[in-house]
């Protein structure tokens, strides 16, 4: 063992980490403690931590104090990794850990500032929450200094600096910003504006009222900045860590009346769609002592549950997607060296903040942030694409207004009616949600949450927009007793899915660009068509791969096809013969969804021609997937449609509707069989729509067989963007999958003890731990564990208890 212990400090940590046997043998010790007693100075009295089968711990303490001590430091046991990650990247200190290469992301987040908005909002925490958010801190360090480091920090040379409050705070921001994804948009909005005009643009980015025109101040038309920019490499990298910010997943979530359910009481259901990465995004506990007894899931570095159930209620959030976010166009008094810029005639300093950015193995690299009263300017920061002369654009953001979201937890999880709950939500501010509500009493609920900005008349907030003349300033926030909500609907369901959630006649702008609907009716349909629905039902409708996207084309692909030679010929039977589920052994599927890529393509070149394309689908296409799927089929309906025409290429024959979908169709089948080969065995869904929960950062750096050692198996995965069991995939990679449902729970308020829940890949983010990756392939599989609630529950399930101890009691004892 001497020897072998010598050998292994002579190998790079990594690379030892990643090698059978040895890796293994490392990784062990770095498991955190999970039976027998351990002291924990801090504590008040004694803490059982009762782990079941699936390493879910579930905390039982006798004041509050300890309770979140105890959360704080099971957190941390089993993702203090994750945390630091999150906490560096947020904070814009990456580079001290990776080098260099990570200046990108330390840059831009710096500029975006959710670390100052923690602390401000940190300032306006009082009392229980306050206390809570403490404690919670507390048993984070106290895990720092009682159990062996993560081996990652010994990869990386890092020791992790106290946890704080702040971070917590931060953490929140961190979602908010990774489900805000309209910044995107509008640069990508003004890239097309600059290269294609108003008319292209508003077709291929359309808002959700079509028949209201795209409207442009002339100052967005041409902005040299963005010209031709490709890629923005800040955005990007930041993008990759935190997974793309859009409106195509986002989660489903509905809940069920009495009146349609065969217990006679409600039924909850909530499946969140994030980007998908390992360790997960969720982590799940049961919380009990004083006023808490709620099992459910939160982010890890968060304290309490974000979503779940205490002993009267339950309730699940979906992403609303509002628009919170704008470009201003500043003027400043020197583009080169400015020190004001210009508001209503009149010149404002610049707040500027000048701070140092640790680099690995270098000197720190100074960062100059300038402040205008809408926001930071981004150009700087966005990545080197953009010119440095370019129109200086600054961010206004919602969240630097918003409020902390420790005090909507707090009361979320103690609430105990609708009326309790609501005044919770009045709370939530960032980021805005839908949330669904149920109770014991048999009553069920909808609300819209978050802070959203009320725009001057013509600021659609579609573009970057001036910011010198005061005519485009936000008039205030949608006041919350005007947002969205509903008690007891009159269908006896209430149901969500990114989805436009306001008629025609709300008088506010809350987004413009919703899901446009196909997971919401069908959800909707299927809790219409039971008034006996169960837990099982429920289950069934997450697990749905149904596509009405396809059932809406397919009669015009196959009305036009005619298939030259056998391979197409037996394509086209598979389309045929289809039954319009995107399941794993599906060929029909594949065949479908790749003439669409290939269909949406060539469509596209017609008008954009080929660069532009691909920079559409390369880079962007995350971002607004949404958009394109119901114009396409809106052509459909138009054969004379002079999309179907190639304007691009002098001299090209013009080609009708029916000639486009052929072409693509043998196209896309020329393609599959290049890139899966002539048998259509491998074309089946689940062959080539998979996939691999990558590990930020050693799954993506380094090579091929740490990547493996880092990273999960790969799996086949079932539905696609737009099925009930969402599964999206990048189309310049197809098909890889980069969103999907990363948590499921269903809960029965007829007995709490039926409901049932799960997150991917598992509990643990520990190197070959066997809670790491235990219910990735029951996730997959759409099965779930119970959720445990009671203390009889937890203990038949039990895998092992450990017991916190405060340092007076084993002083005592000894």
């Amino acid at each position: 063992m001497k020897k072998l212990w010598q050998m292994l400090k002579m190998l790079p940590p990594v690379v030892a980490a990643a090698t059978p046997g040895v890796g293994p043998f490392l990784a062990r010790g770095r498991w955190p403690r999970t039976q027998g007693a351990l002291t924990a100075p801090g504590l008040n009295g004694p803490v059982e931590i009762i782990r079941d089968k699936w390493g879910v711990p579930h905390i039982f303490a006798k004041d509050e104090h300890d309770l979140f001590f105890a959360q704080g430091y099971v957190q941390a046991q089993d993702r203090l990794w994750q945390m630091e990650m999150g906490r560096r990247i947020s904070d814009g200190t990456l580079a001290g850990m990776m080098g260099p290469g990570a200046l990108p992301v330390d840059r831009i987040m710096r500029t975006m500032g959710l670390r100052r908005a923690a602390e401000r909002a940190w300032a306006h925490v009082q009392g229980e929450a306050r206390t809570i958010a403490e404690a919670f801190a507390e048993g984070v360090n106290a895990r720092l200094k009682a159990e062996p480091l993560p081996l990652e920090c010994s990869i990386f040379g890092v020791t992790p600096a106290p946890w704080t409050p702040v971070d917590i705070l931060t953490r929140g921001n961190m979602l908010a910003l990774a489900l805000g994804g309209n910044h995107r948009l509008e640069l990508f909005r003004a890239r097309l504006l600059a290269e294609v005009g108003e008319e292209l643009t508003a077709m291929i980015l359309p808002s959700h009222a079509p028949e209201t025109p795209l409207i442009v101040p002339p100052e967005a038309m041409n902005l040299r900045g963005l010209a031709g920019v490709t890629k923005l490499e800040g955005l990007d990298k930041v993008d990759a860590l935190l997974g793309d910010p859009n409106i195509v997943s986002g989660s489903n979530n509905w809940v069920v009346h009495g009146n349609r359910t065969a217990s006679g009481k409600p039924l909850l259901a909530n499946d969140v769609h994030i980007g998908l990465g390992l360790p997960s995004t969720w982590y799940e506990s049961g919380l009990h002592g004083g006023r808490f007894n709620v099992v459910g899931f939160t982010l890890p570095g968060v304290p309490m549950v974000v979503v779940g159930h205490n002993g009267r209620i339950a309730w699940g959030m979906s992403n609303l997607g509002p628009d919170t976010q704008d470009f201003y166009i500043e003027k400043l008094d020197d583009p080169k060296a400015p020190k004001r810029y210009e508001f209503k005639g009149e010149w404002h300093d610049l707040e500027v903040l000048r701070e140092q950015i640790p680099v690995k193995g270098g000197a720190p690299v100074p960062l100059e942030i300038r402040l205008t009263r809408h926001g930071p300017l981004m150009n700087g920061v966005l990545g080197p694409q953009v010119k440095p002369d370019s129109e200086p654009l600054a961010l206004r953001w919602a969240l630097h207004d918003s409020g902390p979201l420790l005090q909507a937890l707090l009361q979320m999880n103690t609430a105990g009616s609708w009326k309790d709950f609501r005044a919770a939500l009045e709370l939530w501010e960032s980021p805005g949600q839908n949330f669904v509500y149920a109770d014991v009493e048999g009553n069920i609920g909808y609300q819209a949450t978050g802070k959203i900005p009320i725009r001057a008349a013509g600021h659609q907030g579609l573009v970057p927009v001036p910011g010198w003349t005061g005519e485009y300033e936000w008039q205030g926030w949608i006041p919350f007793q005007d947002l969205p909500a509903s008690l007891n609907p009159p269908a006896g369901f209430a149901a969500t899915a990114n989805n436009k959630i306001t008629s025609d006649d709300y008088p506010y702008l809350i987004a413009h660009n919703w899901f446009p609907g196909y997971r919401a009716k069908r959800i909707t349909d299927l809790l219409a068509a039971s008034t006996k629905h169960t837990v099982e039902d429920m289950r069934r409708i997450q697990a749905e791969t149904y596509s009405l996207p396809a059932e809406a084309l397919r009669p015009y692909l196959l009305a036009a096809a005619q298939p030259a030679d056998a391979l197409q010929t037996k394509a086209l039977e598979e389309v045929k013969s289809w039954d319009l589920r995107f399941e794993t052994d599906r060929i029909g599927a594949t065949v479908f969804q790749s003439w669409y890529i290939t269909l949406l393509r060539n469509l596209l070149s017609n008008k954009l021609g080929k660069e532009l394309v691909n920079r559409y689908l390369a880079s962007e296409y995350e971002r607004h997937g949404s958009m394109h799927m119901p114009w396409v089929i809106g052509l459909m309906e138009k054969p004379d449609s002079e999309w179907f025409q190639d304007s691009k290429t002098p001299g090209k024959k013009k080609e009708t509707r029916d000639e486009l979908v052929r072409r693509s169709f043998a196209e896309a089948v020329q393609w599959m069989s290049q890139k899966y080969g002539p048998d259509m065995a491998g074309w089946q869904w689940g062959r080539v729509h998979t996939v691999t929960f990558i590990n930020a950062p050693l799954g993506r750096i380094g090579p091929a067989f740490v990547r493996r050692a880092f990273n999960s198996k790969t799996l086949p995965a079932r539905g696609d963007n737009y099925s009930v069991d969402g599964s999206s995939f990048l189309w310049s990679r197809p098909y890889e999958v980069v969103h999907g449902t990363a948590l499921r729970m269903i809960i029965d308020l007829n007995d709490f003890s039926k409901s049932v829940g799960i997150h991917t890949p598992g509990q643990s983010e520990h190197l070959y731990h066997p809670h790491r990756d235990d219910m990735m392939e029951m996730s997959q599989n759409v099965e779930f564990h119970p959720l445990l609630f009671t203390r009889q529950q937890v203990e038949t399930h039990a895998e092992g208890t450990l017991t916190l101890q405060p340092a007076t009691a084993i002083a005592k004892q000894g």
